[in-house]
């Protein structure tokens, strides 16, 4: 049998450790900031192309502050066949995010990677339609890893013994 009873008066009671708010993520705004479609050696396509893919991340302190930042994701995509450059489409695409309830440490990898995970099905989207509309099949971009972007870029500064800035590259 458990003695539920309450303790005599002037016991001291044992504090609860104050539980602090799982950290949040809200998106504030998402936007085109620059999309650029060159077709320069527009022909039919006989053969695949090879589709040169890049992919850049980066975060800054958005300017109304309350924990709030800006996160651009830049893709840059170029087809060729031989040497004819068939295309070339460039689309930053960003977002405003604000992080609450976040520590420090956490803060970086909310930024470079959950961020640019809820932009990119928007940025594919865009490639895709905009190739499309260029006269080519669209590009569809499979799924970008942004943890291992992310665990790349910490490496590769702490290889050069330097901290790393809030941005990635794949």
């Amino acid at each position: 049998m458990t003695d539920t009873s309450t303790p005599p008066e002037g016991t001291p009671q044992p504090n609860p450790a104050p539980q602090q708010a799982a950290p949040s993520l809200r998106v504030l705004n998402q936007f085109v900031r620059d999309l650029s479609f060159e077709n320069p050696g527009h022909r039919p396509v006989q053969e695949q192309p090879n589709i040169d893919l890049n992919i850049d991340v980066g975060a800054t302190p958005h300017s109304s502050g309350n924990n709030t930042f800006e996160v651009a994701l830049r893709l840059n995509a170029t087809a060729k066949t031989g040497e004819t450059t068939l295309f070339v489409c460039e689309l930053d695409y960003a977002g405003v995010f604000q992080i609450q309830n976040a520590q420090e440490n956490q803060v970086e990898p909310l930024l470079l990677i959950e961020c640019p995970r809820l932009l990119f099905p928007f940025a594919r989207r865009i490639i895709a339609e905009i190739t499309r509309e260029g006269g080519f099949p669209p590009l569809m971009i499979d799924p970008v890893d942004f943890v291992q972007i992310y665990q790349a870029q910490r490496a590769k500064a702490a290889a050069e013994g330097s901290a790393p800035a809030p941005t990635g590259q794949a």
